[in-house]
C-alpha cells in the first residue's frame, strides 16, 4: 500500500505533468465491450483527491457506456513537451450544481451555451486508480544526445522518466 505522503506526491507529480494540456481521449467500452474514445477537455485539472472532471452532456452516449461499465482511461500528450500520462480509474456522474459552478470555465461556453444553466449539464468524475507517465527531455540537443549515445553504446535509450503509480 502507498504511503499518504508518496501518493500526494504522485497526485501532484501527475497534475503538473497535465495541467497545460487541456485535451485528452477519454476512452470508455461500449455495449459490445469494445473500446471508445472520444476527445475530452478536462481543463488541466487533477484534483487532490485524485479525481478528473470533465463536463458533459448527463444524457450523452458516454454517460450511458460508463453507467454500465464505469472503467474508463484518460490519455494525456503534449507532444512538443514530450510528456506522456495515461490514467485508469472508475467514471461517475455528478449532477452536483455547486460542484459545477466550481469547476466552470467562460471557455466551456463554446460545447455549453447556456453556461451553467444547460438543463442537461453535468459532470464525469474519474477516480484515478492507475497512472504511467513518460517525461523526456524536451530539448532537441538532450533528446539528440540520448539518441547518440544509445547508439554508441548499443543499449536502450534512455533519457526520460517512466513510472507506474498505484493510485486506489
Amino acid at each position: 500500500m502507498t504511503s499518504p505522503q508518496t501518493q500526494a506526491a504522485d497526485l501532484q507529480r501527475l497534475h503538473e505533468l497535465v495541467k497545460d494540456i487541456d485535451f485528452c481521449m477519454l476512452t470508455t467500452l461500449d455495449e459490445n465491450g469494445d473500446l471508445h474514445s472520444r476527445p475530452m477537455s478536462s481543463n488541466g485539472d487533477i484534483d487532490p483527491n485524485g479525481d478528473l472532471w470533465f463536463f458533459t452532456y448527463g444524457s450523452s452516449h458516454k454517460v450511458g457506456e460508463i453507467e454500465k461499465k464505469p472503467k474508463v482511461n484518460a490519455s494525456f500528450a503534449d507532444t512538443d513537451k514530450h510528456r506522456y500520462v495515461s490514467i485508469t480509474g472508475r467514471a461517475s456522474l455528478v449532477r452536483d450544481h455547486a460542484k459545477i459552478e466550481e469547476l466552470w470555465q467562460p471557455t466551456l461556453k463554446l460545447w455549453f451555451p447556456k453556461g451553467t444553466d444547460e438543463p442537461d449539464i453535468a459532470l464525469l468524475r474519474i477516480s484515478v486508480e492507475k497512472a504511467e507517465y513518460w517525461d523526456s527531455p524536451s530539448s532537441s540537443i538532450a533528446r539528440a544526445f540520448h539518441f547518440v549515445s544509445a547508439l554508441a553504446t548499443g543499449t536502450e535509450m534512455k533519457g526520460g522518466e517512466n513510472k507506474k503509480l498505484e493510485l486506489d
